[in-house]
């Protein structure tokens, strides 16, 4: 379940085109590619890696605009930088650090307004796949939906630090290891960061009367 991913220790502007098939290249592939002037391999890695870069600058910027512009930022800075890639991390990690520096000093740039999820936030949907399945009843439905709000009002709630750390390993599945690289800190300290954030959230969904929920399996 996506919803217990943040609150349990589980570790967990392109348009496609239509090519014809090929083995798939690996990421440095595809980064070396570019380096030699292929346009397309570069647009395959974009391809590869926009959902998740988008899903991540959602939740730390709680705004879909800036997001979408963090976003595209993040590829051009990094098409920009492929001179300058030395290989010493793997190539996605290298565009989720960017992404992460892009969408901390957008929220640096502006006053940081706290304010209630709406009921419409696109964030919730993602919150809310694979919770129930479709077996979920209207009460269940409801139930999880008031909870996903709670815990994206729990997550704004928390500081920059807490807050991306606990998005890159609860919600975008990367392990205490790929975290640390992107974040540039030891594993142990994002080890910390995750049980402090979840900590946390569990103590303000307990305030808003999710307590049984945060405690799931």
């Amino acid at each position: 379940m996506v919803l217990n991913y943040l609150l349990l220790p589980h570790q967990i502007g392109f348009r496609a085109r239509e090519l014809p098939y090929m083995p798939q290249r690996t990421d440095r592939e595809l980064v070396e590619a570019a380096r030699g002037g292929d346009a397309d391999a570069f647009g395959s890695l974009v391809r590869r890696h926009q959902k998740r870069i988008f899903r991540l600058t959602s939740h730390l910027l709680r705004n879909p605009a800036e997001a979408e512009d963090v976003t595209q930022e993040t590829f051009v800075r990094a098409y920009g930088a492929l001179a300058r890639f030395d290989g010493r991390s793997e190539p996605f990690t290298w565009i989720y650090r960017i992404a992460v520096n892009l969408s901390l000093n957008t929220l640096r740039s502006r006053k940081n307004t706290r304010s209630s999820s709406p009921p419409d936030d696109p964030r919730i949907e993602g919150l809310l796949v694979d919770t129930h399945g479709s077996t979920a009843s209207p009460a269940e439905a409801t139930a999880d939906r008031q909870l996903a709000i709670a815990l994206l009002d729990g997550l704004s709630g928390l500081s920059d630090t807490l807050r991306t750390t606990l998005i890159l390993v609860g919600i975008d599945g990367l392990s205490h290891a790929e975290a640390a690289a992107v974040l540039g800190c030891p594993e142990g300290t994002v080890a910390w960061r995750v049980h402090e954030a979840r900590r946390k959230l569990r103590l303000y969904l307990s305030s808003r009367g999710h307590e049984q929920e945060s405690k799931k399996p």
